[in-house]
């Protein structure tokens, strides 16, 4: 008979702290769970299961240890010299950050301790992001020669060019709440609060239809790119194609009706 696999070793956790809600723990605590591809595998597996599970309405990403991730494993890129490991690498890495958008269900990202480079990219990827106050955020690569250009992409789509460009140029760690100033994260919480408040976040979430939430996520990254009038043309295509959804039918119903909707999902 062979043993139950050992939680410990694996790097990537899933649970389900409440009727709807996924959380996703990063679990390499010593390595300040940096991004192996061990564990960029485990937690695009864990992404992709989540696409297809219905019951699943948002996902938080939490973590274990003293920090929510410092990056790629540095040793282990060192230990894997070329071009094209590093092309791999770097290939997976962009691939799971546009699976967290690609997700049809909201990511909360949860952050304590430190978010650097790729981490501070896996915070900017997640559609939401609480922080404990202690928190810190940086793109430090420029301090090794190393400039953060992936996680410069998902940056540079969630604050302002310049102060992208100042986190990417002087690789300053910055506080939580300079990160809240800045749109980098939504809320920023005491430490002893924060999975709390994630959690409430996700469950606050979950309780929508979940048809209009995966509708409006999709419409809000694709229109992202396109010209004011494009923007509108699409979003206007969106409306009308969700006007015809039976949750909306249902909502507009209980709103006239002063009653609790009851979501179908269709």
């Amino acid at each position: 008979m062979s043993a139950a696999p050992d939680p410990s070793a694996q790097p990537v956790l899933r649970d389900q702290p409440e009727a709807g809600i996924a959380r996703l723990t990063l679990n390499r605590p010593k390595a300040y769970n940096s991004l192996s591809v061990g564990l960029m595998a485990a937690l695009q597996a864990e992404l992709d299961a989540i696409k297809a599970d219905r019951s699943v309405k948002a996902v938080i990403i939490a973590a274990n240890g003293p920090g929510f991730c410092a990056g790629h494993d540095l040793k282990e890129v060192r230990a894997n010299p070329g071009r094209q490991h590093y092309e791999a690498l770097f290939r997976q890495c962009s691939m799971l950050m546009q699976s967290v958008i690609a997700l049809p269900q909201p990511v909360i990202a949860q952050v304590h301790g430190i978010a650097t480079a790729a981490g501070c990219q896996l915070v900017s990827s997640c559609d939401l992001a609480v922080a404990a106050e202690t928190a810190r955020f940086a793109t430090p690569g420029v301090n090794i020669g190393l400039f953060c250009s992936t996680p410069m992409v998902a940056l540079s789509r969630n604050v302002t060019r310049k102060h992208a460009m100042e986190m990417l140029l002087t690789g300053d760690m910055l506080p939580a709440s300079r990160a809240a100033e800045i749109g980098l994260v939504n809320r920023v919480v005491p430490e002893s609060d924060l999975a709390v408040a994630a959690l409430g976040l996700a469950r606050q979430i979950a309780a929508k239809s979940p048809l209009t939430v995966k509708i409006g996520k999709e419409a809000f990254y694709r229109q992202l790119d396109m010209t004011l009038a494009q923007a509108y043309d699409y979003a206007s295509r969106v409306m009308t194609e969700n006007m015809l959804a039976r949750d909306a039918e249902e909502g507009i119903d209980a709103f006239i009706q002063k009653r609790e909707p009851k979501w179908e999902g269709r």
